[in-house]
């Protein structure tokens, strides 16, 4: 039976990215690095009032995290199997452990976080949210577009 705090978490499913550099977030071309940026879309309550159900964030993978900040971790794996990504608050180093992050949901009824799982490692940060694409810009069609309609 799947855990139900990790299907009400703020899963993310990444709807792109760059196809260089997918597996260390880091995309190269003519000499020049550069991290690898990508949108990832909301599920779950737990980031609420912050981020909402279908949000869509821009994220800037392979970076460090900044306390305070918004980040896509890899949660550790609960009973029921793997838990997918999710956005969580980075509040700092793990207590006692530098190369550990802490962080935690902004919904406390919701979701999973290091209270529950214990410290993130380094490798399980995935990217840090930069900005939040606004509903109305994701509305927005071309000229020309119409929308599709069933019947």
């Amino acid at each position: 039976m799947p855990d139900p705090a990790a299907s009400r978490h703020a899963r993310v499913t990444r709807v792109a990215r760059t196809i260089r550099g997918r597996d260390r977030g880091w995309c190269e071309d003519d000499g020049m690095r550069w991290p690898a940026i990508g949108i990832a879309c909301v599920r779950g309550r737990s980031m609420e009032p912050t981020l909402h159900e279908g949000d869509r964030v821009v994220v800037v993978y392979g970076i460090r995290p900044v306390t305070g900040r918004l980040a896509v971790v890899r949660l550790p794996d609960s009973e029921a199997g793997p838990r997918p990504l999710a956005i969580k608050r980075v509040t700092g180093h793990a207590p006692g452990d530098p190369t550990s992050w802490w962080v935690e949901r902004d919904n406390p009824a919701e979701g999973v976080d290091s209270w529950l799982v214990g410290p993130i490692s380094r490798q399980h940060v995935k990217g840090v949210v930069v900005a939040r694409i606004p509903n109305r810009l994701r509305r927005l069609r071309p000229p020309g577009v119409r929308r599709r309609t069933r019947g």
